[in-house]
C-alpha cells in the first residue's frame, strides 16, 4: 500500500475518459489499496482512478460516518443505469479541486451496476450521500468535474484564483 499524489484542476488528464478495466488480476488489489490509503489519508469518502493518474474505470468510496467502522465500497467500470429526483448536494468538495466548495444539483436516487473486485456484477441503488458519492466519482471517470456543474459565476471566480495562484 501506498499513498498516491492526487492530481489537481487544472490538469487536463482529469478531463479525459477513462478506459473499462478488462481484466481483473493481481495489480488491481495493489491499486485498490493504494486508493483506498489515499482516499483515507485526505479525508475523503470517494475516489476515482483517474484521480491519482490511472487511467481506468475504477472508484472506491466509503460513506461510513467517522465514528463508525470503516466500510471501503470498490466498483469496476460503473454506470448509472437511472436516476430519480433531484436535490441539492450542500457544500460538495473535491480531493482534485481543492479549496473549493459549493452546492450541486444532483439526482436525489441512481441505480448503479458495475463489477465488484472480483468481477462479480454488482448493483447499487443509491441515495442521499451514497447517491452524490457515486454521482461524483463516476463524473470523474467521464472527465466531468463538480466544477463542471456549479453556477457559472462561482466556477470563474475558481479559476481566476487557480490561474492567479499558477502565475504567483
Amino acid at each position: 500500500m501506498a499513498l498516491r499524489d492526487i492530481i489537481q484542476y487544472p490538469d487536463p488528464f482529469l478531463r479525459q475518459p477513462t478506459k473499462a478495466l478488462t481484466e481483473i488480476g493481481p495489480d488491481l488489489e495493489e491499486l485498490i489499496a493504494d486508493m483506498a490509503e489515499t482516499m483515507y489519508a485526505e479525508p475523503g469518502v470517494g475516489l476515482a482512478a483517474n484521480q491519482i493518474g490511472v487511467d481506468k474505470s475504477i472508484i472506491v468510496f466509503d460513506v461510513a460516518p467517522h465514528d463508525q467502522p470503516r466500510n471501503l465500497n470498490v466498483l469496476i467500470n460503473p454506470q448509472i443505469i437511472s436516476s430519480v429526483g433531484s436535490m441539492v448536494s450542500e457544500n460538495e468538495g473535491c480531493l482534485s479541486v481543492p479549496d473549493l466548495r459549493a452546492d450541486v444539483k444532483r439526482a436525489a436516487q441512481v441505480l448503479v451496476t458495475g463489477l465488484d473486485r472480483q468481477g462479480n456484477f454488482v448493483e447499487i441503488q443509491g441515495e442521499g450521500l451514497l447517491s452524490v458519492v457515486l454521482q461524483h466519482e463516476i463524473d470523474h471517470l467521464n472527465g466531468v468535474l463538480f466544477l463542471d456543474r456549479i453556477s457559472a459565476l462561482k466556477r470563474q471566480l475558481y479559476q481566476r484564483r487557480i490561474a492567479k495562484k499558477l502565475k504567483g
